[in-house]
């Protein structure tokens, strides 16, 4: 299915207020889903924000929080979005759980930049990139200086900042 189609689809739940429906389409349509997720809930809306999270303990099913307004973003920051929180459900995941916050973290924002685990999410903006890589960088830089994390991540922060350093 293509681009346009799935707009067209996408603007008939928003229509009807199936934000959740919406959000499911999403999931069959980009390959997102794993076992590990429990469903997606309603969360309050913060305007001018995307802010999604993910809850549920480590090694439980997850359940992704989502805001009515989810779908008044550019699809492809929303596409990334929600690919960042379903990272976080196969983090969570009993058979590959990742224990800490902020390798979590940074992992999920290295996807938003190079969709490795999701490779049919669109790129999101260069503008949407530059946060996306601050965001990663911040994560690493909570792991500790010099901290064996830091060390494991090392090649991929170098390829955000080869990515970043050509965005206009």
């Amino acid at each position: 299915m293509d681009f346009e189609q799935i707009k067209l689809h996408l603007n008939a739940y928003k229509e009807n207020d199936q934000v959740i429906d919406a959000a499911k389409y999403l999931l069959y349509s980009f390959n997102l889903e794993h076992e590990n997720f429990a469903g997606f809930g309603l969360r309050e809306a913060i305007p001018n924000l995307v802010l999604l999270t993910t809850e549920g303990e480590l090694g439980e099913p997850q359940t992704v929080m989502i805001p009515p307004n989810l779908f008044d973003f550019d699809l492809n920051l929303i596409l990334n979005v929600i690919a960042h929180e379903m990272l976080h459900v196969r983090q969570k995941a009993p058979e590959q759980t990742v224990e800490d916050k902020n390798e979590r973290e940074f992992q999920a924002y290295y996807e938003m930049l190079f969709h490795k685990n999701f490779p049919k999410i669109p790129d999101a903006s260069d503008f949407h990139k530059k946060i996306f890589g601050e965001k990663a960088f911040e994560y690493y830089k909570r792991m500790g200086e010099g901290s064996e994390l830091q060390k494991k991540y090392a090649t991929q922060k170098a390829e955000i900042e080869q990515l970043i350093n050509v965005l206009p």
